[in-house]
């Protein structure tokens, strides 16, 4: 059976000031750079397949992650890219705030919002078409039949951990995914994953 580590990239200026970033190419800030280099990864994730999303702030910190795998550990494959761990596409709100949107959209917003996988922001993607395009990935890396280290998006973890738990987005999750932490997923061999462990820490993170 697969062994899936996803990881959220590190934070960008946008994180910091809490805009949406969605498909905008930001790399990580100084800062998200700083607290990546801290990051220390669960074992055996030297020796995995290494895959990111092609956006800068994930590719970022792959690159910083694997450069600081320990002294001696087996080197991993060169770092693959796919277009289906990119983030979900928010549309018309990229580099608005969440809470300002909410603000101004009032009882039309919190509609959308409580549509769960179907919520979708103008000219956007909701988490049912991540979890589509996502899924389809995930019955590659179970073919492959080997452990996958992927640095992602939240959008796409979140659409992933709801695959596995069911949760289908119209309340808080059962367990709230924190940042600066890694989640294991087992994937079957028709690719539908099952939680292993979630928010494991990242030493120093």
């Amino acid at each position: 059976m697969t062994a899936l580590l996803l990881l959220r990239h590190g934070p960008t200026a946008w994180n910091e000031e809490g805009r949406l970033q969605g498909r905008s190419d930001q790399p990580l800030s100084a800062a998200g750079r700083a607290a990546v280099a801290g990051w220390r990864l669960p074992a055996g994730a030297a020796a995995a397949a290494w895959i990111c999303s092609p956006l800068k702030r994930a590719r970022e910190t792959a690159e910083i992650l694997r450069r600081r795998l320990p002294a001696g550990a087996p080197r991993p494959p060169a770092l693959a890219q796919d277009a289906r761990l990119i983030e979900a596409d928010w549309g018309d709100w990229e580099g608005q705030r969440l809470d300002a949107l909410r603000a101004a959209g009032g009882a039309a917003m919190a509609a959308n919002e409580a549509r769960g996988l179907d919520f979708r922001p103008p000219n956007g993607e909701s988490p049912r078409a991540v979890q589509k395009r996502v899924l389809a990935w995930l019955r590659e890396q179970a073919g492959e039949d080997r452990d996958v280290v992927a640095v992602t998006h939240k959008g796409v973890i979140r659409a992933i951990y709801a695959l596995a738990s069911g949760w289908d987005m119209r309340d808080r999750p059962p367990v709230k995914l924190k940042p600066a932490t890694a989640h294991r997923f087992a994937l079957a061999a028709d690719g539908r994953p099952s939680v292993a462990a979630l928010n494991i820490a990242l030493d120093g993170a």
